[in-house]
């Protein structure tokens, strides 16, 4: 990889804030940090589509997005190195325009994964917003760009509920779905109109396509077999097949990256304490906090059925309306995290975020019936989440040179990406339980959603654990930050 550095400029030629360019630069990058999570969004359509579907599978139409960008995302980190981080952004957005297509005209649940899972294509833009993040904006600005951009998550929570609460009860689950794609396709011109290219680049590199398919197409077939668990049995034949193919392609992956002259993955670096310490406790914790989205979204619009759904039976619109206040938590803090991050250590503050996000999700799973309840755990766990997904991008960059950072990223949320569809498959599987199917639909009794939230806190504090393991990182203000929007 090129060893050239993007001289900072000094504070004094620093613009003092985002203004001109360099807002609408931030602007673009949001719209891709917001688009994967967007897809989220869509989960407040999940009752409703497995009710008109007749379908038991409804995990699959979140999951089968997180598969493929699984599969995906070392293609993208490396391409990103090689050809530039715009090029393969605007690239995947265009595909994940297609699959959206697909799956707001699809007829039947089959074609509408086929759309799902080919708009999973553009979740790979989403770690290479962070890492153009920092080849863009002056150094003193790239803490709040990077809080701003997790932040994301909270503004797609807290606005995009009331616009899809909407189109639900106005126009049905195909409403949701034509937003997602009219999204997409906004996020693309963004991308077109405003967003420079990266000069950072890895000399003389080339796609290691053997190395991806092993990567992508291993650790595919995991995620696959942990989603099928449930229907094939955890002690079946075909889940050990399928989990021991992944495992060897796994294994012929790191050889694969010892005898190449450019691998996939940097594998000396990705092994330093300082950057699997961070991996492995940013994908619990973050993985984490964003599989509990599907209970909360069940557990409020199933309908109440005695004897068969303790769903609280919500329309979409109220649901938005109930977890409003958790959404401008996370906003909030998310940007004071991404500030707090110039001169704070990173570990302090994403230990704190899990401490937080574990309590609320407790809480959660004893009161969650009205809409106080709601109110009360989901601002606990807003704290807690604002803070988590401000500091991720932040410690990765306090970890890795600017040349290392796209595909840092990438393998970041590839871990990420693994555990949170592990996780939420474990949440559908612990829902599941006492639960009952009428006319191929599945439903859930409260049992399922408390012991769901008990899980999802779990995972949060063994998270704060394993933050124990990081050593001390650099704070933002003491790292490098490129000028590539100058």
């Amino acid at each position: 990889m090129s060893n050239a550095k993007i001289a900072p400029r000094s504070q004094e030629d620093a613009p003092s804030g985002f203004t001109g360019r360099y807002a609408l630069i931030l602007m673009s990058l949001l719209s891709v940090q917001l688009l994967p999570i967007m897809g989220l969004l869509s989960g407040n359509a999940q009752s409703e589509i497995a009710i008109h579907f007749g379908t038991t599978k409804i995990a699959w139409f979140t999951l089968t997005t997180a598969l493929v960008g699984t599969f995906f995302l070392p293609f993208a980190a490396k391409a990103a190195g090689l050809y530039g981080k715009k090029h393969v952004m605007v690239v995947a957005t265009g595909v994940g325009l297609v699959g959206d297509v697909i799956a707001a005209t699809a007829t039947n649940y089959e074609m509408l994964l086929v759309g799902r899972g080919i708009a999973g294509v553009y979740t790979v833009a989403m770690p290479l917003a962070y890492a153009m993040a920092r080849d863009v904006f002056p150094r003193r600005l790239v803490g709040p760009a990077s809080g701003i951009l997790g932040g994301g998550v909270g503004l797609v929570a807290l606005v995009g509920p009331f616009l899809s609460g909407y189109l639900l009860d106005h126009h049905g689950f195909r409403g949701t779905l034509w937003f997602m794609a009219i999204a997409t396709a906004v996020n693309l011109v963004l991308l077109l109109l405003f967003v420079p290219e990266s000069p950072v680049r890895e000399d003389g590199g080339r796609m290691d396509w053997v190395g991806g398919l092993l990567l992508g197409g291993g650790l595919t077939c995991i995620v696959y077999a942990i989603g099928e668990g449930s229907h094939w049995g955890w002690t079946s034949g075909k889940l050990a097949a399928f989990v021991g193919l992944g495992l060897v392609a796994l294994m012929a992956f790191f050889i694969v990256q010892k005898r190449v002259d450019s691998p996939l993955l940097p594998i000396p670096l990705l092994a330093q304490r300082k950057v699997w310490t961070v991996f492995l406790a940013t994908g619990v914790v973050a993985g984490a906090v964003y599989s509990v989205g599907v209970a909360m979204q069940l557990l409020a619009l199933m309908p109440a059925i005695p004897g068969l759904s303790d769903g609280l039976g919500w329309s979409a619109t109220k649901n938005a309306q109930v977890t409003a206040p958790m959404s401008v938590v996370l906003i909030v803090m998310a940007v004071v995290t991404g500030i707090l991050a110039r001169r704070m250590d990173a570990r302090i503050l994403l230990g704190a975020g899990g401490v937080f996000a574990a309590v609320g999700y407790a809480l959660g799973s004893q009161i969650h019936h009205s809409t106080g309840d709601f109110i009360l755990f989901g601002v606990v766990a807003g704290i807690g989440m604002g803070m988590i997904v401000s500091i991720i991008p932040i410690m990765v960059i306090s970890v890795v040179l600017p040349k290392d950072q796209a595909v840092v990223n990438g393998a970041q949320n590839l871990i990420q990406g693994v555990f949170q569809v592990v996780f939420t498959q474990l949440v559908f599987v612990v829902m599941s339980q006492n639960g009952k199917v009428l006319k191929g639909t599945q439903f859930y009794v409260d049992s399922g959603f408390t012991n769901a939230f008990w899980l999802v806190s779990g995972c949060c504090a063994a998270g704060v654990l394993l933050v124990l393991l990081i050593p001390k990182v650099k704070k933002l203000d003491e790292v490098e930050a490129g000028q590539a929007a100058s």
